[in-house]
């Protein structure tokens, strides 16, 4: 009977979200997105935009070793067009996991973007890129290739557990990550949240935003107020 490697193995299939499901989520912005999920859905936020590029797609996820990316190689040639390469590398800043030459790779195999928690080099070339990458920092030493590691099992990335095929969606702000059962029921509290949003905008700029419920939330929870 076989038995798989524990911490060193790849599988290959992902169920992913259908690419209209994951468009649909373009253009939302992230904090409007992760307010519909309780604020308890988005990365931390050492995990930084690394450019300006939107992110938007749906997850193959790699665990490697700190330092080491054996496994990345492998999920980039793996991935398919609209995948976003999501790297569990335990924060480890020490060495980088990606850089110029890999990311140039990945993006001209359609990879929609990367997302390490971990570092990565080439800083500069990479701001100047329009493949969205997402990291926890810089660092001009490169990587080991030995492994081990493991693609596409469930990982732990900005605080997060991510999912193969789960859908994330990144701007400035950082990245909010979305179970795709979860993604219909979503999108209309997002859209709601919006048209709530562009309403309070018109209130304030009216000078006429109602907060009474600042004094009512301070009084429920006890303030006291003194006037001396």
């Amino acid at each position: 009977m076989y038995m798989a490697s524990v911490n060193f193995r790849i599988y290959s299939k992902i169920d992913r979200p259908s690419p209209d499901l994951v468009k649909a989520f373009a253009k939302i912005p992230v904090a409007n997105i992760g307010d519909c999920m309780n604020r308890r859905a988005c990365m931390n936020a050492r995990i930084k935009p690394m450019n300006n590029a939107a992110l938007l797609g749906s997850a193959t996820t790699v665990k490697c070793s700190p330092g080491d990316n054996l496994l990345v190689y492998k999920a980039i040639e793996m991935a398919q067009p609209g995948d976003i390469i999501v790297v569990d590398a335990q924060g480890e800043l020490s060495n980088a996991i990606t850089g110029e030459l890999m990311i140039t790779w990945a993006k001209l195999k359609g990879v929609a973007g990367i997302v390490i928690d971990g570092a990565v080099r080439d800083a500069g070339a990479i701001k100047e890129m329009d493949i969205p990458v997402y990291a926890a920092g810089v660092t001009p030493n490169g990587p080991f290739k030995n492994g081990p590691g493991e693609i596409n099992v469930p990982i732990t990335c900005g605080g997060l557990v991510i999912k193969p095929g789960d859908i994330l969606v990144g701007d400035e702000d950082g990245i909010v990550a979305i179970d795709p059962n979860e993604a219909t029921e979503l999108l209309e509290k997002a859209y709601a949240t919006i048209a709530k949003e562009a309403k309070i905008m018109e209130d304030i700029k009216k000078l006429a935003w109602d907060q009474t419920w600042v004094a009512e939330a301070l009084k429920a929870k006890g303030c006291e107020f003194i006037d001396d």
